[in-house]
């Protein structure tokens, strides 16, 4: 029987696995800096160690492991592409789609403990900084994000007859699933006073429409990357793919921005 649910390219099949083993492994990391109380009392150093030692295993492990799968170069493998282009969108993110979350979504970030900040200068009002540990974390979260989405969508295509007309549909459930988890299992109360949000409910709600925009942009491109032997994306192509998604969730969260206004 054929397998429809990872792709036919074995090369992006074993990347997804690995993926999808690693997930529990972040999250049970993530887990244990909420049940400790770490964020709280470490120091900026041992917050980045953290949240470093977190995410590289995704880019790690597959660079061990990756000719035990593949016989393609390094920069030709998915495990590679995969990577650079969540990195690229997971900075995006964080750099300047944040300043909408501080804006309109009310999210606030409380570390006094870290000094290690990076976000725009020019967007948003400024008033709060994105901890250089976000970026580390949102890389794993994406990561799953965006191999789940990638394995709903190819199920779909395989078995819907209008599965076209389902597709963006797909999307939007999919992503919104995901912000609203990442909602509710990081804005609670073992973190409140380093993370929360000024109007729970509302950002639960219609808050994690908005920020399943970002995904509305980016899983219909990054579900194509690699998805047969026969198409493998260049560099350039993985790099634009990703700018794409990001400049595109620029634009939808700048309208979302227009139309709601701030929760």
């Amino acid at each position: 029987m054929k397998n429809n649910w990872f792709s036919e390219n074995p090369d992006k099949a074993w990347v997804e696995k690995f993926f999808l083993l690693y997930s529990p492994v972040w999250m049970a990391s993530m887990a244990m800096m909420m049940l400790t109380g770490w964020g709280a009392v470490w120091g900026d150093t041992a917050m980045l160690l953290h949240a470093f030692a977190t995410a590289m295993p995704a880019f790690i492990i597959p660079m061990l492991v990756a000719r035990r799968y593949t016989d393609k170069p390094w920069h030709q493998s998915y495990w590679f592409k995969a990577n650079l282009y969540i990195f690229i969108f997971g900075f995006f993110g964080n750099y300047f789609g944040s300043e909408y979350f501080f804006d309109v979504l009310g999210m606030v970030y409380t570390y006094p403990n870290i000094t290690s900040n990076l976000d725009s200068a020019l967007v948003g009002s400024g008033e709060q900084v994105v901890p250089l540990i976000m970026y580390a974390y949102t890389h794993v979260y994406f990561m799953t994000y965006h191999a789940t989405a990638n394995i709903a969508l190819r199920k779909l295509n395989s078995l819907a007859p209008f599965k076209w007309l389902l597709f963006p549909l797909f999307v939007f459930l999919i992503g919104y699933a995901w912000a609203w988890m990442e909602t509710r299992a990081m804005a609670n109360p073992l973190i409140a006073e380093n993370f929360h949000y000024e109007k729970m409910e509302l950002m639960l709600a219609y808050g994690s429409a908005i920020y399943a925009t970002y995904f509305i942009a980016s899983f219909p491109i990054y579900y194509f990357l690699d998805e047969t032997r026969e198409k493998s994306w260049s560099l350039l192509q993985t790099v634009a793919g990703g700018l794409s998604a990001s400049m595109l969730t620029f634009y939808l969260l700048d309208m979302a921005a227009r139309l709601v206004g701030r929760l």
